[in-house]
């Protein structure tokens, strides 16, 4: 690994940048095309720019990411990418850009419990104290919707349980990468995974649902289906560049992102996007979402 610290920071705050403004991109698209549809174009987009890029030279890496001994973690990785991408734009499609940017900050916390339970890496005090402070930020970040919860909309529970087990399934996803990274590179694991996606996805897509977006909506969808290309990449190129722990508190600034590119969309095009009704507590319920992630991912190196 170089070190280069200002090439890190700078790949990990694009990084951070592309998934904050991502829920509101898929929030436009999801008006007028159904979850399946939007997630296939997503993976059919970034395996073909994919496989025109550097698709020549992965061949022997996708062989052998199909064969004894890795085939089951490929699976895993695999499935659980592949359950991610489409529970997330469910729940994203019955809740709100906020509430789901948050909620999904639980899926690196369930890969560092993961890693914890499974291949015993040291957990600190400083780490339980980020995990306490994310827990509590959950909470008040919620508060308004904990109060009223016998009242919720069933659509907007079903939602955040969607956004959970998202969480759950990202966090499979990244417990078999962080295994099958040592045998065969990123971009050719992300091949495959492309490639998987728009193959399991094609056979319950409506690709002409494209024709009911106008060009802002055409926008949109092109801004997603380039967006793991882009947000992956850059993660790939900062993880060479800087410590993965930094790069993990850098990229928790996501969910604080996408609270300002929602405030900013509507600040410009009032109602453009459905909110959370946001007070005081709310802020401090994402300040301590991040800052806790951000405890909890680097620890005693803080």
């Amino acid at each position: 690994m170089s070190s280069n610290w200002k090439l890190g920071l700078g790949f990990s705050l694009v990084t951070a940048v592309m998934w904050g403004g991502l829920p509101i991109a898929l929030k436009v698209i999801l008006g007028e095309m159904d979850s399946i549809t939007v997630t296939w174009y997503r993976f059919s987009v970034s395996a073909v720019i994919a496989l025109l890029w550097y698709g020549r030279r992965s061949g022997d890496a996708i062989k052998r990411l199909l064969r004894p001994p890795l085939w089951p973690l490929t699976l895993l990785a695999v499935v659980g990418l592949l359950a991610n991408y489409i529970l997330y734009l469910m729940g994203l499609d019955q809740t709100t850009a906020e509430a789901a940017q948050i909620l999904i900050q639980l899926a690196p916390l369930f890969l560092l419990v993961g890693s914890v339970w499974l291949f015993k890496e040291p957990f600190s005090a400083p780490q339980w104290l980020g995990v306490a402070g994310f827990t509590l930020g959950l909470l008040l970040f919620f508060h308004h919707r904990l109060r009223t919860l016998a009242s919720l909309d069933e659509s907007y529970l079903l939602g955040i349980l969607f956004i959970m087990l998202a969480s759950v399934t990202w966090a499979g996803y990244g417990l078999a990468q962080k295994q099958l990274l040592k045998q065969v590179s990123a971009s050719e694991l992300l091949l495959l995974l492309y490639i998987a996606g728009s193959l399991f996805f094609w056979p319950a897509a409506s690709p002409g649902q494209i024709q009911h977006l106008d060009d802002f909506g055409l926008a949109m969808l092109a801004f997603a289906g380039i967006n793991t290309l882009i947000a992956y990449g850059s993660f790939g190129f900062a993880m060479t560049h800087w410590e993965a722990s930094r790069v993990s508190a850098v990229i928790t600034l996501t969910p604080l992102l996408t609270l300002f590119f929602v405030f900013l969309s509507n600040l410009l095009y009032p109602g453009f996007i459905q909110t959370e009704p946001l007070d005081w507590l709310n802020w401090l319920g994402a300040v301590l979402v991040v800052s806790g992630s951000t405890l909890a991912a680097m620890g005693n190196r803080l």
